[in-house]
């Protein structure tokens, strides 16, 4: 079959199949002309569609069978952030923390919600709650790199490795993590090694403007100017393609309010 026609039956069927209201069908063809249209305009809006009515037809499925669980109450704080309702959210992870404290991800969901204040304090509420990530589930990677995040902006450099580290030896395929990683190791001024934790974190990630740049600043050390221009060029080029994103999709987003601080 002719990739075109393909991709136009499977949209018809798309179609067939929200009409009946059988959305895991719609959803089934749906990943099927991903895989082989990626590109397509059509098919990612008719993806687009297809799962927000499938999350919207979850979410009213949860309200009528469980109102008053912990995972309604998560679900809710989603909505919140949506709605950039950034104190709405924290609420309702909170609900749902008391109804279930083992939730799963509850706390680095909602230690990532935290950790956007600007607030020492609420900070610190933030930490605790990565901790407790980590407690409920010890290969939570993301956690460690949070950990490690806010260890490095306090100085503590050597804690900090240490969890980057972890965190890269957990999840070796996490960019973040040997971008973590290599920055440390410029501190601690090993540089060959963090040389080659940059060149790993860009072979994952290659469109990550800060792994370029730091890569060129140590090229440019030993002398390998030519090596230093490039990786300078690809941060530019990179830097300027975020930046492009950045602006188109500005106006989708709404901008969350500050956090206000739970004294209870």
């Amino acid at each position: 079959m002719e990739p075109k026609f393909k991709v136009e039956v499977g949209l018809e069927l798309v179609s067939l199949y929200t009409q009946l209201g059988d959305l895991d069908e719609a959803a089934g063809t749906i990943a099927q002309l991903r895989k082989a249209a990626p590109d397509n305009a059509e098919v990612l809006y008719a993806a687009y569609r297809t799962f927000a009515d499938l999350s919207s037809e979850s979410m009213m499925a949860l309200a009528l069978t469980a109102p008053e669980s912990a995972q309604m109450h998560q679900l809710l704080a989603h909505e919140e952030i949506k709605e950039g309702n950034t104190n709405g959210a924290i609420a309702e992870f909170r609900k749902a923390l008391v109804i279930d404290p083992h939730l799963p991800g509850i706390h680095f969901e909602l230690a990532e919600l935290l950790n956007t204040s600007q607030d020492a304090n609420v900070k610190k509420d933030a930490e605790q709650e990565y901790h407790a990530a980590l407690s409920a589930n010890p290969l939570d990677e993301k956690s460690e790199c949070r950990l490690a995040e806010i260890d490095a902006g306090k100085g503590n450099t050597a804690q900090a490795f240490a969890e980057y580290s972890k965190a890269a030896e957990l999840q070796p395929a996490d960019a973040d993590a040997k971008l973590g990683l290599a920055k440390m190791l410029i501190e601690m001024n090993q540089l060959d090694k963090a040389q080659a934790v940059l060149e790993q974190a860009i072979q994952l990630e290659p469109t990550n403007p800060t792994a370029h740049y730091r890569l060129s600043t140590l090229y440019k050390k030993q002398g390998r100017l030519d090596d230093a221009k490039r990786e300078v060029d690809l941060y530019k080029q990179y830097k300027d393609l975020k930046e492009k994103l950045r602006v188109t999709y500005k106006d989708l987003l709404i901008p969350p309010n500050e956090i206000e601080r739970d004294e209870k």
